[in-house]
């Protein structure tokens, strides 16, 4: 897993924190120093973190478990949408609904909605409503599908959660906490890094900061499922031969087992 250099880090602006009397106190240890008000994060704290949640992350992704990511503010909606979607991860881009976590089996229902609703537009169903009915079952799903959309193959709940601005997403953070789940954040000089497992020192406003990070996140997971798929490959070829192993041995094992003539039984006859 290639490591970010520091100059990576400072031309993407990953070390601009926010102005002095917005800081939260717990962010101390990954504060640098201060600039015309504005405090620095310290960028050799944030790669050292960087890699720490990174090394995590690749390891939940070869476990073979799902990442939601959670970022709803206008500077990371996009990036996180068109990056995580090739990765076959969930994400919640427009607007995290209370009790996506904590109530996950009604979030469950809903998105089983949005397929029933589907499968009545292919049997014929949706055409025999009437066309005011039609148009709010239309307006329905699609909102549904704006809000609910990205995590319809969510089956069961996140292993983790990433989210973009903790302070923003605090809702989220809260449940996941409950249902003790990891998450990953990047943390401002404004945000509490105590509140998540692997907190990552970082602008989480400007575009660039926000797509340097997410950028090693996504990396750090298709590395985790292409190994996975490798051990995998490993496996079914290591069975393969074991099995071809067995059958050559029951092969030999037959040609070399003797045949006994019965040869006493003319003497048999005879003395008979």
């Amino acid at each position: 897993m290639a490591r970010l250099e520091f100059q990576q880090l400072l031309d993407a602006g990953v070390h601009f924190g926010h102005l002095r009397r917005k800081w939260n106190p717990n962010m101390a240890p990954y504060i640098f120093g201060e600039k015309k008000g504005i405090h620095i994060i310290d960028l050799n704290k944030t790669s050292v973190k960087l890699e720490e949640a990174a090394a995590a992350m690749k390891n939940i992704a070869r476990s073979g478990k799902k990442v939601l990511f959670v970022a709803t503010k206008k500077q990371a909606k996009d990036i996180v949408t068109n990056k995580v979607k090739e990765t076959g991860m969930p994400y919640v881009t427009e607007r995290w609904s209370g009790g996506m976590l904590t109530n996950f089996g009604t979030i469950r229902r809903t998105i089983k909605k949005m397929a029933t609703i589907d499968r009545m537009k292919i049997d014929g169903t949706f055409e025999n409503m009437s066309k005011r009915e039609r148009l709010q079952v239309s307006r329905q799903r699609e909102k549904m599908e704006k809000n609910l959309g990205s995590i319809a193959d969510l089956t069961r709940l996140p292993s983790a959660l990433f989210i973009v601005d903790i302070v923003k997403e605090h809702i989220a953070v809260a449940e996941a906490r409950k249902l003790n789940i990891p998450t990953f954040a990047m943390v401002d000089t404004n945000s509490d890094p105590t509140l998540v497992d692997f907190p990552i020192p970082a602008n989480d406003d400007a575009t660039k900061s926000i797509e340097l990070i997410v950028d090693t996140m996504i990396a750090a997971i298709n590395e985790g499922m292409e190994e996975r798929k490798n051990d995998k490959t490993a496996v079914d070829e290591g069975a393969e031969e074991a099995e071809s192993a067995d059958e050559v041995t029951a092969v030999v094992a037959e040609a070399t087992v003797p045949v006994d003539a019965p040869a006493d039984a003319p003497a048999a006859e005879e003395n008979a």
